[in-house]
């Protein structure tokens, strides 16, 4: 049965060039390099400049994406960008980038859904595709979460970083097998009983003020391992695979002690885990994609591979999605 998969045909990624060391974040704050490394795996993270909103690294990553997938920009009739720090209210930071892009055809708007927003991104991109909504989407990740840090919680601040990463979905015909190449499955859940666990204390429609990330990080760190072993295994329930059929795991890169837990939950090798947490810290949605750019562009995914990722942010919200590359 010949149906429609969305295939990704580009990638690519932005880091600001700002780094910050954990320890410059301990001459700020009562912590250290060992404290910070043993409990999360972060070593350093990028910060945007002041002139970098999220639509400025957006873009960059866009083009980069763009340029890997060798189109016309043009082609591409739908951009979704997930985040949860755009650079207004409204418009949407997608409306931005779409305009600098120089597209006026289509559709562009944002997704949020913290860091889970790449994976439902990339799942209602996916929704659009193989219904013949869109021929060419545009799923870009992309944080300023500087923005939004409290900079003397120590709790926080040594966590984020700002980033952006994007692929490019164009639809092609399949077989309907798990042979395809493509988007062959996608889970998205959310449950907010759990809001008061990871969020900002403001709002436009609350407190008028942004405010700043606030987070119960051993609650957090329990349901994430639970939630995101749930979903991948709605995928292999669905598929009939198993953790030793996945070529590479690209987990949210929230926690390396989180992302150990899971893969081993999965019975995934951590040889064929993608780590990035290490240098660029916890950069929500953008997290995901920018650590497929960087596999992809040292040729570690190649085409064919199953590559499954999975994330899971405030609200809660998780999700998972399964490509063949």
């Amino acid at each position: 049965m010949s149906i429609l998969r969305s295939q990704v045909v580009g990638c690519g990624s932005y880091l600001p060039a700002r780094i910050v060391t954990n320890a410059e974040l301990a001459a700020r704050v009562d912590t250290s390099d060992e404290w910070i490394v043993q409990r999360t795996g972060i070593r350093q993270r990028h910060v945007a400049a002041d002139d970098e909103p999220t639509s400025v690294v957006g873009l960059k990553a866009a083009q980069a994406a763009i340029a890997d997938a060798g189109i016309d920009p043009s082609e591409i009739d739908l951009i979704i960008v997930a985040t949860a720090t755009p650079d207004h209210t409204f418009p949407a930071t997608a409306t931005q980038i779409q305009a600098a892009l120089g597209i006026t055809g289509g559709a562009a708007f944002d997704l949020q859904a913290v860091c889970s927003g790449f994976v439902f991104a990339l799942a209602t991109a996916d929704k659009f595709l193989t219904t013949g909504g869109a021929r060419a989407a545009l799923v870009i990740g992309a944080e300023t979460f500087s923005r939004i840090l409290d900079w003397e919680d120590r709790a926080t601040c040594v966590l984020f970083g700002d980033g952006a990463g994007a692929v490019v979905l164009k639809a092609a015909p399949g077989e309907g097998t798990l042979a395809d190449r493509g988007i062959l499955t996608t889970h998205i859940r959310s449950d907010g009983r759990h809001k008061d666990k990871l969020y900002v204390d403001g709002g436009a429609g609350s407190t008028k003020t942004v405010g700043f990330l606030r987070m119960e990080g051993k609650e957090v760190f329990r349901h994430a391992v639970t939630n995101l072993a749930e979903t991948v295994r709605h995928t292999f329930e669905q598929t009939g695979l198993s953790g030793a059929d996945i070529d590479w795991f690209v987990p949210h890169q929230a926690n390396r002690r989180i992302i150990d837990a899971t893969a081993d939950k999965l019975g995934i090798s951590h040889d064929h885990v993608v780590v990035t947490v290490d240098r660029h810290g916890n950069t929500s949605a953008a997290s995901i994609p920018l650590a497929l750019a960087e596999a992809h562009a040292d040729g570690r995914i190649k085409r064919g591979q199953l590559v499954l990722i999975e994330a899971m942010g405030g609200g809660f919200t998780w999700g998972s999605a399964l490509i063949r590359w």
